[in-house]
């Protein structure tokens, strides 16, 4: 993956940093995309610190404008995109019935709109190149229901499906556009999910009033397990898998 370049969103924290962090130690050079400047600066001068070669581009995915903004002066400053990898995400929970516009509006706009917007942005110009890898990071939500996280799993789902079709349109262009879909994650996402101290036990061993199985393997994924099935996805040794969903939850799901 040496001389290679890639923008990774929501990469000022959790499974996006990991990410960053992951492709520049893999040789890539890196354009990190999130909403929240300070933070994104702070991650990107710590690699630069590290000898990673990366640049902080503040953009707010769910922006049109923003998002070709932002992908236009990545390439003038990096040279052409190798790679994608949507890793910007919210969640709002609460019972759908009591979800407000906002908290619906919200959730599609950065895990649904901004992968459609920034996918489209980043393979019209792959396609004259003939040549490019995406990677989305969906969740194992998005094809089992989970209680008081409906808009998120319809997101995701919308997110998956979206990237499995524009993998089929633009095969033909030799550029790969594949998923990796995480369960629990220790990441501030998850943290925001617990209550007290018993968070993470519970769910280890799941919930069966909120039918949800825990883990098999008894341990939640590091954002790093995450960076890893992105960074193989996209890179050659997975040179002849596109329209794949990765599955990356120690067995949350039982294969599903």
């Amino acid at each position: 993956m040496d001389n290679k370049t890639a923008v990774v969103t929501g990469a000022a924290s959790g499974i996006g940093e990991a990410v960053a962090w992951a492709l520049g130690q893999a040789g890539v050079t890196v354009a990190a995309v999130d909403r929240d400047r300070d933070r994104l600066e702070a991650v990107v001068a710590k690699m630069s610190a590290d000898g990673i070669r990366a640049e902080a581009f503040p953009a707010d995915v769910t922006s049109s404008a923003q998002v070709q903004a932002a992908v236009e002066e990545i390439e003038n400053r990096l040279g052409p995109l190798d790679y994608l990898v949507n890793a910007a995400g919210v969640l709002r929970m609460g019972p759908a019935r009591s979800l407000s516009d906002t908290d619906w509006h919200d959730t599609f706009a950065v895990n649904a709109t901004g992968v459609f917007l920034m996918c489209r942005a980043v393979v019209n110009r792959m396609i004259p190149r003939r040549s490019g890898a995406i990677v989305t990071v969906a969740s194992n939500a998005a094809s089992v229901a989970r209680m008081e996280m409906s808009a998120y799993c319809a997101s995701k789902a919308a997110a998956t499906m979206f990237t499995k079709s524009l993998g089929l349109e633009v095969a033909q262009y030799g550029i790969r556009c594949n998923l990796v879909a995480p369960g629990s994650t220790d990441t501030p996402m998850l943290q925001s999910m617990w209550h007290d101290e018993n968070g993470p036990k519970a769910t280890l061993e799941g919930n069966l009033d909120a039918y949800k199985v825990g883990i098999p393997l008894r341990k939640l994924a590091r954002p790093s397990d995450i960076a890893d099935a992105v960074a193989f996805l996209l890179s050659d040794r997975a040179g002849h898998i596109t329209m794949h969903e990765l599955t990356v939850d120690g067995g949350a799901t039982l294969g599903v």
